[in-house]
């Protein structure tokens, strides 16, 4: 085992001073990987945001139920009979036609309502489901569409549905742009490789006369090209700090005309572990294929 430690020792040493050998290109390649990492990094960090900005606001789904506005008393009584005796319901709140023009009025809109003459508004029913299945939610408002007297069943959580299915849409677009971008950068790892045992093929030629093995000449390119895969991830990580960091101001003042409080989150420490190990992993994957492929030439 220490042996095996040994050799890996040697071979990151003689990695990062390849790497350091060259600076420019080894920038230039970093930022080549942080750049292309940094698209769907960012992406799946902002679909990140949204999503715990939906989980704030959405709250327990709610079915408002709206009579006709000719219903009489006996109706609407009719009609809470039967929200009683329905088991899929947690609570209701029953909202009469002058309970629903005050609360108008004391959000302004007196006015408007005062030119109508009359009161436009009907009585309502604002229904708690029991449960958190979307499914039997509707089924719920299906059902209470065709009671009597009942002129529209509005799920509200309807919204909030197609926000989560817009949201995994944009995920499964993200991972996409990732996988493609990975598959770019793999290639790119593996011409940095290729050049690598082009310009060191006379050390590996005299390295075997002297009795070097094939997985000791192999290992300082795996590390050369994780390593390099690694740098890349952190100029990711940076590029997407500095991304939340120039946009967590105009995010809060757009918020803030909402009547909202939100604060762009950046990346937290176990995904910024993950993209780095991420790229990482490419950039080996990358040199064992070129190795594999251009070593036995060399």
């Amino acid at each position: 085992m220490k042996h095996w430690l040994y050799l890996h020792a040697r071979a990151v040493g003689h990695a990062l001073r390849r790497l350091l050998a060259q600076p420019l290109g080894t920038s230039l390649s970093a930022l080549v990987v942080g750049i292309a990492l940094s698209l769907p990094g960012g992406a799946f960090l902002l679909l990140d945001n949204v999503a715990s900005l939906v989980r704030g606001v959405s709250g327990t789904p709610e079915i408002s139920l709206f009579l006709d506005v000719a219903a009489k008393p006996a109706e609407v009584e009719a009609i809470e009979r039967k929200l009683n005796a329905e088991a899929d319901l947690a609570s209701y709140r029953f909202v009469s036609r002058d309970e629903a023009v005050g609360q108008l009025e004391a959000a302004g809109l007196g006015d408007v309502l005062g030119g109508l003459g009359t009161n436009p508004l009907p009585d309502a029913f604002v229904i708690a489901p029991r449960g958190e299945d979307p499914v039997a939610f509707e089924r719920l408002a299906a059902r209470m569409r065709e009671w009597p007297e009942v002129a529209h069943v509005q799920l509200d959580s309807a919204w909030v549905e197609r926000l989560h299915a817009l949201l995994g849409l944009g995920r499964s677009a993200a991972l996409m742009l990732g996988g493609l971008l990975g598959f770019a950068l793999v290639i790119v790892t593996f011409n940095t490789i290729r050049l690598q045992i082009l310009t060191q093929s006379q050390e590996i030629a005299v390295s075997r006369l002297l009795g070097a093995t094939d997985p000791f000449i192999r290992r300082p390119f795996y590390w050369f090209g994780g390593l390099q895969g690694a740098l890349g991830g952190l100029v990711a990580m940076g590029t997407v700090w500095a991304g939340v960091h120039a946009l967590a101001r105009p995010v809060a003042a757009l918020a803030e005309t909402y009547g909202a409080v939100f604060v762009l989150a950046g990346p937290d420490g176990r995904a910024a572990l993950s993209m780095v190990a991420f790229a990482a992993f490419l950039g080996w994957l990358g040199a064992v294929i070129s190795v594999r492929r251009h070593l036995a030439g060399a």
